[in-house]
């Protein structure tokens, strides 16, 4: 039994092709080619006339994709019209040409064209691999957004009418909803009722005929104004309606009218073949013996025109002298020897390149590990020199500092020499203040009293001098410390005895005595604890 091929390539051409432009690709078109499309459902002759000029002026421009797009239109004129020979001719020198021009989206298109083909002699096998070789080329290109949803849906439906048409509904039915996603994924609120009046005759076989029918009805109305040669399709969807329906009448009215407007447009002539068998199993089944046989000898006629062994097409779809096919089985053996050739040039420059990458990375290794060796070494020289300039430098401040501490020490013992002197010269006058004049004494005495308080300020100045964080460590550590207690820590610093710490004080040694116990307890030491160098290490 016939398949179906134009049910497909008139959805493309009425949805998609309006203003020819198909996603990112757009197709220029000519006089000739206005002319063809013009006259394809009126005048056959005319239009492959037109459609050979278009083709020669294209190849003339050097312009493949539109040179492509031309045969390829040509091709399904011919597919229409059920010269299949020569519609499998054009398309494998379209393919041939896309596959040469690197042109993605035209070998999508011509695969599909020869899905259908291949399926009207029964290859289904060969028609599936070539219908998934379109849909895979729509799905990439799609995802790269270089056309757009219209041939990705158009891919889609090709698989789900040719599962219909072997009867496997189911399979159908999913191809069909998947063209629904994508295309609802573009136009929400419009009808596309190539897909509805498909639907509706999938929705018949589940016996859901009264939503089948609206549809049915509703894309007639839309085919009636918009492209009335698809009605052939949709006259054949009711007939088979209502043969499901058992309504003979109606279904023989409408088998009728799906031929009437195929013999009306030149269009989907294969699907006169479908028809007649049709109608002649209604007659047949209604013992009207002569309509059988009328419509019967109608379609053997037809199939034996396209498919007997003397028919041509059978020289073509059966790839007996398919010239075309033969010089892109040679070209790609060329190509592959070509390609043999050059991966086995690559594969010495390859390797030459490895080895050269090896060596120079070696030795980019070894340099490199070199260079961080000094660098390291460098560094650790320079970072031990500087420890040593640090630790000369320390040894040199302390050593500075202990200078001064000494020289600051002799003169605070100077100064206690003073106050003692000054205090022996007290006592004497004091032992012989009868002789004196006791105004003079009293004067001497109170300036020998101010003289103390004086030397302290003196000797605390230079400490905090030479010693200048030695107050601000020791008080942040140990907040509690009065000034006396930090002035005893100063000479106990500079390792001055009780005695002299009471002198330079002006206090009594008990009283300094007293002042050491309570600063242990400050500093929080032990009984063994060693005041001298706990104070010494600030």
């Amino acid at each position: 039994m016939m398949k179906k091929i134009l049910l497909v390539s008139g959805f493309l051409i009425f949805t998609l092709s309006q203003n020819f432009i198909f996603g990112q690709v757009t197709y220029q078109t000519n006089q000739y080619l206005e002319e063809a499309r013009k006259n394809k459902f009126v005048n056959f002759d005319k239009a492959v006339h037109n459609y050979e000029k278009s083709i020669d002026y294209f190849t003339y421009k050097k312009d493949t994709l539109n040179l492509i797009n031309s045969i390829h239109e040509l091709s399904e004129l011919y597919g229409h019209n059920l010269n299949y020979g020569k519609s499998y001719d054009g398309y494998w020198k379209a393919l041939f040409l896309a596959e040469e021009s690197n042109d993605e989206f035209s070998k999508s298109r011509v695969y599909q064209s020869l899905g259908w083909l291949y399926s009207f002699y029964n290859r289904n096998k060969k028609a599936l691999e070539n219908f998934d070789n379109a849909l895979r080329i729509s799905k990439n290109l799609f995802s790269k957004k270089e056309i757009d949803a219209g041939y990705l849906i158009s891919d889609y439906f090709s698989i789900a009418s040719f599962y219909r048409y072997n009867r496997d509904f189911e399979t159908a039915k999913k191809y069909v909803d998947s063209c629904y996603i994508h295309f609802r994924s573009q136009n929400s609120d419009v009808q596309n009722y190539f897909l509805e009046s498909e639907r509706g005759f999938l929705l018949a076989t589940s016996g859901e005929f009264d939503i089948a029918e609206e549809m049915l009805t509703n894309s007639y109305e839309y085919f009636k104004k918009n492209n009335e040669s698809y009605l052939v399709i949709v006259h054949y969807f009711f007939a088979q309606l209502y043969q499901m329906k058992r309504d003979v009448d109606k279904s023989k009215f409408h088998y009728t009218q799906s031929l009437e407007l195929s013999g009306k447009y030149n269009s989907h002539m294969n699907y006169q073949i479908i028809n007649h068998k049709e109608l002649s199993q209604i007659y047949y089944g209604s013992e009207k013996y002569k309509q059988a046989f009328f419509h019967l000898n109608k379609a053997i006629g037809l199939e034996n025109k396209i498919f007997g062994i003397n028919s041509k097409n059978n020289e073509y779809l059966f790839e007996i002298k398919d010239k075309y096919r033969i010089q892109k089985n040679k070209q790609e053996q060329i190509l592959n020897e070509q390609k043999l050739l050059k991966l086995e040039h690559k594969q010495k420059i390859s390797t030459l390149r490895s080895i050269l990458l090896f060596v120079t990375l070696f030795s980019l290794i070894v340099f490199g590990f070199m260079v961080f060796k000094n660098l390291k070494r460098k560094h650790k020289r320079e970072k031990i020199l500087l420890k040593q300039k640090q630790k000369l430098k320390l040894k040199e401040n302390k050593k500075a500092i202990e200078l001064k501490n000494k020289e600051l020490a002799k003169s605070a013992l100077q100064l206690i020499e003073k106050d003692e002197f000054i205090a022996g010269l007290k006592n004497t006058l004091t032992d012989n203040k009868e002789d004196l004049n006791p105004n003079s004494i009293n004067k001497v005495i109170k300036s020998i009293k101010s003289g103390v308080g004086s030397n302290w300020k003196e000797f605390e100045a230079r400490f905090i001098d030479i010693n200048q964080d030695f107050y601000k460590k020791i008080k942040k550590d140990f907040p509690p410390l009065t000034q006396t207690d930090l002035k005893i820590c100063a000479l106990i610093k500079l390792n001055f005895s009780s005695k002299d710490m009471s002198s330079l004080l002006g206090i009594s040694i008990e009283s300094v005595h007293t002042s050491r116990y309570r600063l242990r307890k400050k500093l929080k030491l032990e009984r063994n604890d060693n005041l001298v160098e706990f104070v010494s290490q600030y």
